[in-house]
């Protein structure tokens, strides 16, 4: 495994490697990898000649307040890792933005609500620097988790409507023994606080399998939901259109259920997917 800092560089080998007709697998990531990221990695190996992963804490994604000084790092585990997946290149940049930059990419519609309108501007952030990645890494397909699920759908987004050469493959989201969505920020969670934190799961469970057993109506779905969570703030407990991401009334065609909440000060996102039958 190479291990590369110089976005330039990274550049150049990727252009001579589509020129040979390779196909590049890449995923993207903000590090302090785990075995959801390994998934990914997992995912996208057999399916490209060259595997690509980045690692960069983008601080155009964090808002006024949030942890971008305090963004678990581990460098060296990361690597480790990565090394172990079959990753070809580990690309780990000091920074992704030339001085001067100001371009901003946009997504407007999927990005209104959810965590969207809750935290401005990260999603702006998200898409900037995924597109700036897509032109350094050149890759054929890229895969993102369905843990970010609105970041996923918008991602989609942006590629369709900007005609990048690029197919985008969506990964299950990956759980740990006792349901909680595996985040890199789980590690700021204490013992009590991640007994808290699975609330969470256990709500979007109680939520799908009421679904399962016939109960249709969203507003009785997340009252529901809003009693079994045990956190200090929800964010918010939506049930939306899986493409559109808009709010429904009724679970009468399959749905997504998504929530975000603060145990302490960590902000957690979750989500699954409701099928009525």
């Amino acid at each position: 495994m190479h291990i590369m800092a110089d976005p330039h560089a990274v550049q150049l080998d990727a252009l001579k490697r589509r020129a040979r007709a390779e196909s590049i697998g890449f995923v993207p990531t903000m590090g302090f990898l785990h075995s959801g990221h390994r998934s990914l990695m997992d995912l996208v190996r057999p399916r490209c000649d060259h595997l690509v992963v980045s690692i960069y804490v983008n601080p155009l994604q964090f808002c006024p307040g949030e942890d971008l000084d305090e963004y678990p790092r581990d460098p060296e585990g990361d690597a480790e890792l990565c090394s172990g997946a079959g990753v070809d290149l580990l690309f780990m940049p000091e920074t992704l933005y030339e001085p001067g930059h100001a371009s901003t990419v946009s997504v407007s519609g999927l990005t209104d609500g959810l965590c969207g309108a809750r935290r401005p501007g990260h999603f702006d952030g998200v898409t900037t620097v995924v597109s700036r990645l897509f032109g350094l890494v050149q890759p054929t397909l890229a895969v993102f988790g369905e843990k970010d699920y609105q970041q996923l759908a918008v991602i989609r987004r942006m590629t369709r409507d900007l005609a990048l050469p690029v197919e985008i493959i969506g990964a299950p989201l990956v759980r740990d023994t006792d349901g909680l969505a595996l985040s890199s920020r789980n590690k700021y969670l204490s013992a009590d606080q991640r007994i808290q934190a699975q609330s969470l799961s256990q709500t979007l469970f109680a939520i799908q399998a009421a679904v399962a057993a016939g109960n249709r109506d969203v507003r009785a779905l997340l009252a529901l939901g809003r009693t079994s969570l045990n956190v200090d703030r929800i964010d918010y407990l939506e049930i939306v259109d899986p493409d559109s991401l808009q709010p429904m009334d009724r679970v009468d065609r399959p749905a997504r259920a998504l929530v975000a909440a603060f145990v302490g000060q960590t902000r957690l996102i979750d989500n699954v997917a409701l099928c009525p039958a």
